[in-house]
């Protein structure tokens, strides 16, 4: 059995002629492929790249179809409360109308002083309950006539007026907000035929006559003969 002396290395055996750095290992060529190696990653780092651009085009389509949507619920809702709204004033409108000979009766009670006891009580209550539901009166003596809210069944011509004018209410009228669901039935007033024409005829010779008396007082009163 041989005993290593200890403090020295074997070295390989080197061949006679050749120098000591051909004792060292020399490190192997890379293979074919370890060479083809880093362009697969490229050509894989592009498909990544080309799914992740179908991904976020996928993406944006579907936020858009989401918004979109979004957008035509928005307008189903608010056409579904307009027509909501629509249906609710057409329900009370119609309601309403069939109450107007009952309010007209009230009025005239009103008038006669025959709203007395407890038929004063329950008109005052129903007059309450359709003012809540929106119900507003009018049509007042004096006011212009507008035939888009008034309706003249009665006419005739007043001195006293310079335009058509409403000179009474035989019937008020009623709307609701902006619905008209009753004009107002009323007697109508214009102004005399040629009231207008005359007036200014009878000024003018008012104006000359008054012209006249002036230059008689400045030149002394008429030639004496």
């Amino acid at each position: 059995m041989t005993e290593e002396t200890p403090g020295f290395e074997e070295k390989p055996d080197v061949p006679s002629g050749a120098s000591p750095d051909d004792a060292e290992p020399k490190a192997a060529a890379p293979s074919s492929e370890e060479a083809a190696a880093p362009a697969g990653d490229a050509s894989e780092n592009a498909g990544l790249v080309a799914q992740l651009d179908q991904v976020r085009t996928a993406l944006n389509e579907r936020t858009a179809d989401l918004q979109r949507l979004q957008a035509e619920y928005q307008n189903y809702r608010r056409r579904v409360e307009r027509d909501r709204v629509a249906v609710k004033e057409v329900a009370v409108a119609n309601l309403l109308s069939e109450l107007l000979p009952v309010l007209d009766d009230i009025g005239r009670a009103r008038e006669h002083g025959e709203l007395v006891g407890g038929f004063k009580s329950v008109a005052e209550s129903l007059e309450t309950t359709v003012a809540k539901l929106g119900l507003q009166q009018f049509g007042k003596e004096g006011e212009p006539f507008d035939p888009t809210i008034h309706e003249a069944l009665m006419h005739s011509y007043a001195p006293d007026v310079t335009e058509t004018t409403c000179v009474a209410i035989l019937q008020p009228g009623y709307r609701i907000g902006e619905r008209t669901i009753r004009p107002a039935r009323v007697a109508v007033a214009e102004p005399q035929p040629g009231a207008q024409t005359v007036k200014p005829a009878e000024e003018s010779t008012e104006a000359e006559e008054g012209s006249d008396a002036v230059e008689n007082k400045e030149s002394g009163g008429p030639d004496e003969g």
